[in-house]
């Protein structure tokens, strides 16, 4: 198991972060930021007659901690405090200007159109502290004609192009299988943040920082759209999720299951074919250099199927450990299971109320060798008192919201 960094030694130590976020995209992105060290003050809204309260995922099912509390959101809250307040009323306004006067950022993650209507943008609050750092994770931004749609990360996998490159050629487009869009919107927002911060205690001024599903969701396809925007060429699925350039760059089929085998180099298809015991391909002049082998796939790929399914995916991992870039096709339970993850302290346990061993994902930054702590995600408003205590707040005041519905 690796060390745990103490939390005075995280470099986020010291910033404070108020989050108006729910679901995914934006508590993923607070979440890197709370796991290195920031105090981040998760906004939910108060529960009232006939709604639940709280960011939306507490209610994500199928597997639940109590009432208000579930594993999705365990899995995108943790290292976090929670305030209940309603940021429609003006009593909830008084409250956001106090924590934005102490915090080093606000960011939210809402539809576009909603940020100005909760008083959330710097023009907002710069008032009440000019290096103030505004963040906003949206669809499709603020100011664009689709402002106010609502967006989800399936849809960006549709539109941006991923689902069209996903899956078998002769198959219908698919979505990955995880929200990858939604997760990687969320570190660039962790990104941006903290690039606006550095920026901030630079300049002695705060900003607005904008990220969109839609936009992220772009960037990512990378050289395959400079590949068309320059040349006019289309990059399309391959079967066995092919790279759509280097062959062999694919699954291949064991005596047990699959493995995938990258030869991006020279070097690695030397050694490939030496493994196999097939050394004559190398100077064979159908497969002899990039070019060839992509050129005749088809004919290498039956050479190759035949070797592989002669013996089962742990033998050729072994045979190929370190030599020829190769990783076994594993189910989610196998991926989680595998004695290499769990050794480098990959699953952290969290002492939670309803379950005090909750198995969680450590986070994947190492500071110095060690890993960042791990607590619990916080029940719905845990920490109310606690911050508005903190603003100023008297005994009887925080009554009074209570009994208001304010927070």
């Amino acid at each position: 198991m690796s060390a745990i960094v103490p939390p005075e030694d995280l470099p986020l130590a010291g910033i404070t972060i108020v989050a108006a976020e729910q679901y995914g995209a934006g508590p993923f992105a607070t979440m890197y930021m709370a796991d290195m060290g920031a105090r981040v003050i998760k906004i939910e809204p108060p529960a009232g007659p006939g709604r639940p309260g709280g960011d939306s995922s507490r209610q994500s099912g199928p597997f639940f901690l109590g009432d208000a509390d579930s594993h999705f959101f365990q899995t995108f809250n943790r290292n976090k405090q929670s305030l209940t307040l309603d940021l429609k009323s003006d009593a909830g306004q008084a409250v956001l200007a106090r924590l934005a006067a102490k915090a080093d950022a606000v960011v939210n993650n809402m539809r576009g159109d909603q940020p100005a209507r909760l008083g959330l943008t710097y023009d907002q609050l710069s008032h009440a502290n000019p290096v103030l750092v505004c963040a906003h994770l949206s669809g499709y931004g603020r100011d664009s004609e689709r402002a106010a749609w609502p967006a989800y990360d399936y849809l960006a996998q549709a539109e941006a192009g991923f689902m069209d490159l996903t899956g078998d050629p002769a198959g219908a487009p698919q979505r990955m299988g995880l929200s990858i869009v939604d997760y990687i919107s969320g570190i660039t927002m962790a990104f941006a943040v903290s690039a606006a911060l550095i920026g901030a205690l630079k300049s002695g001024r705060g900003r607005d920082v904008d990220v969109t599903l839609y936009d992220v969701a772009m960037h990512q396809l990378t050289y395959p759209a400079t590949w068309y925007l320059n040349e006019g060429y289309e990059t399309t699925r391959r079967p066995r999720s092919g790279h759509p350039a280097v062959v062999p760059c694919e699954t291949f089929p064991t005596s047990d299951g699959h493995i995938f085998i990258m030869c991006v180099l020279d070097k690695f298809w030397r050694a490939l074919c030496e493994g196999l015991g097939v050394p004559e391909l190398i100077d064979d002049p159908r497969f002899i250099g990039f070019a060839e082998r992509a050129k005749n796939r088809e004919a290498l790929i039956a050479i190759l199927d035949e070797k592989f399914a002669a013996r089962d995916t742990g033998h050729w991992m072994a045979m190929f450990a370190g030599k020829v870039p190769a990783a076994p096709v594993l189910s989610l339970g196998q991926a989680l299971d595998n004695p290499y993850f769990r050794e480098r302290g990959g699953v952290q346990a969290v002492d939670h109320p309803a379950r005090t061993d909750l198995q969680m994902i450590a986070s994947p930054i190492r500071l110095g060798g060690a890993i960042a702590p791990s607590t619990r995600g916080p029940a719905l408003g845990e920490h109310s008192a606690l911050v508005l205590g903190e603003l100023g707040y008297g005994e009887g005041e925080i009554d009074a919201m209570r009994a208001d519905g304010v927070i």
